[in-house]
């Protein structure tokens, strides 16, 4: 099952928990330093939440599919290519508490999208924020 994913950054980890929480009837699937993660069923749904700076307003961080496997990464990462799209993989990248298979292309706003797997949890965040990548 894919599932879309939202990354926002958020000025209160907290608060922001307690709210998603309520929102969507589900608690945290991760909860990390300065990081949760909601895997939620209905809607489908893969909601992130960094800590950003305080008193700042939640913004966009990136978005994401989340596939089941590196071969679905690979098909995406081969689909993408073949329509002309810049990619960047990052295999076995440690980031967001999971090790990850992923590629990253930017949408026509330069929002980052990533098309990504999760293969294992990880005791460290490593990285969050999304690759850099050139348009």
């Amino acid at each position: 099952m894919s599932r879309v994913q939202l990354a926002l950054r958020v000025s209160d980890l907290d608060a922001s928990v307690a709210f998603y929480r309520s929102l969507f009837g589900v608690e945290p699937a991760k909860r990390r330093p300065g990081y949760a993660n909601f895997a939620v069923t209905e809607p489908p749904l893969k909601l992130v939440l960094i800590e950003g700076a305080p008193d700042s307003p939640t913004v966009l961080d990136h978005l994401g599919v989340e596939v089941e496997s590196t071969d679905d990464v690979t098909a995406a990462t081969g689909r993408l290519s073949e329509l002309g799209l810049f990619t960047r993989v990052e295999n076995d990248t440690t980031c967001c508490y999971a090790l990850q298979d992923k590629v990253w292309v930017h949408g026509p706003g330069a929002e980052p999208w990533e098309v990504y797997t999760v293969k294992a949890d990880a005791p460290e965040a490593t990285d969050i924020h999304p690759a850099g990548l050139t348009r």
